[in-house]
């Protein structure tokens, strides 16, 4: 026998290990400038230079002229709190009879940042509007501190209201907008809206709109206990990090007692969860990153819903980082937006025509 029989088989290669996210330099340089200016804008005594983020934002205005197949309009639903949303509508809702689903978007931003005229989330939301076809509704929330919660949660739902109202929505969407297959959607922060607005929606009687689906990018969850990821990817995520998002959870409360990051609407499937098996949630879709420290509240988040019965889908991407799908130079930005077409088709096939 040759001595290279006797010898035991070498074990397996190890895996390489990533100790940062392979991203192109464009999204690097993009993400630097977003997180500079973010932490820039917050001031110790816990307000937001709003002045700072007007002068350095990259907004744009509705336009009626399809640009990407998607023409723009912005609607007012109540100028007393200044609510309002960006209305994207497909070329194929004029040329074609076909009923289009309505994707009501809630954008990220820590509840504190962003809106719906911001470039990347205009860019983001014609992209779901065009590619899926779908009406998008994207909601201009009010931003924390200046008003803490529940007023975004309220926001979104007296959308949900105005979209129900027939004559409300008349003249607003096109006629082959179908809100009895309604979708709410959001990323970070606006996810957690879009599920707690879902909650609401299941709790509330509407004439004509139904929820039927929600689309959770990267929900922003948290807690007073400090996860695995949070600790192990704190200076390696490149948006999120613990006094980040801290900061955004304390600009966000009000100052009353019990509201810390235990609270339900924080940490929702923690010690105060409500019960979901008793509400006829919709449908859900939660993308991860694993580069995204929030990643183990998403994980959990999912894990919850699933164990409340519920029907759940997870998807990862274990190379990606916080909002990566708002960057059109991932490849992962593309196949989030397919999976989520996949995702509104199979939910609207189950939906039995009247």
């Amino acid at each position: 026998m040759a001595l290279s029989d006797e010898l035991p088989p070498p074990p397996p290669p190890k895996a390489a290990k990533i100790s940062s996210p392979a991203l192109p330099w464009r999204t690097r340089i993009s993400i630097k400038i977003i997180s500079t200016i973010s932490t820039a804008s917050r001031r110790r005594n816990g307000t937001v230079n709003r002045t700072l983020l007007n002068m350095l934002g990259y907004k744009c205005s509705a336009n009626s002229t399809p640009i990407g197949g998607v023409s723009t309009f912005d609607i007012t639903v109540d100028p007393t709190r200044k609510l309002w949303f960006r209305l994207f509508v497909p070329v194929a809702a004029t040329t074609s009879s076909s009923v289009l689903p309505v994707i009501v978007f809630f954008h990220g931003g820590g509840f504190t940042y962003l809106s719906p005229d911001n470039r990347s989330y205009d860019a983001v939301c014609r992209r779901f509007s065009s590619s899926v076809p779908a009406i998008v509704v994207s909601v201009d929330y009010r931003l924390a501190p200046e008003y803490r919660c529940p007023a975004q949660y309220k926001d979104g739902f007296d959308c949900l209201r105005f979209l129900d109202d027939e004559q409300k929505r008349k003249g607003v969407l096109p006629e082959n907008a179908d809100v009895s297959r309604c979708f709410l959607a959001g990323d970070s922060a606006g996810a957690n809206i879009a599920h707690h607005v879902a909650k609401r929606a299941c709790e509330s009687e509407f004439k004509t709109l139904k929820v039927i689906g929600l689309v959770a990018i990267q929900p922003f969850f948290g807690g007073e206990q400090r996860t695995e990821s949070e600790i192990s990817l704190a200076s390696i995520d490149p948006l999120v990090s613990i006094a980040r998002t801290d900061w955004m959870w304390e600009a966000f409360l009000p100052p009353e007692e019990g509201m810390n990051r235990d609270h339900e609407v924080i940490n929702v499937s923690g010690p105060r969860a409500v019960d979901l098996s008793r509400l006829d949630f919709p449908a859900t879709i939660v993308f991860i990153g694993g580069f995204d420290s929030l990643k183990d509240w998403q994980k959990r988040y999912y894990e919850w819903l699933k164990r409340s019965g519920k029907e759940v889908y997870l998807v990862e991407y274990p190379n990606m980082v916080h909002a990566f799908y708002v960057f059109p130079e991932l490849k992962e930005s593309e196949e989030l937006i397919a999976q989520v077409k996949n995702f509104v088709h199979k939910q609207c096939s189950k939906v039995v025509e009247s």
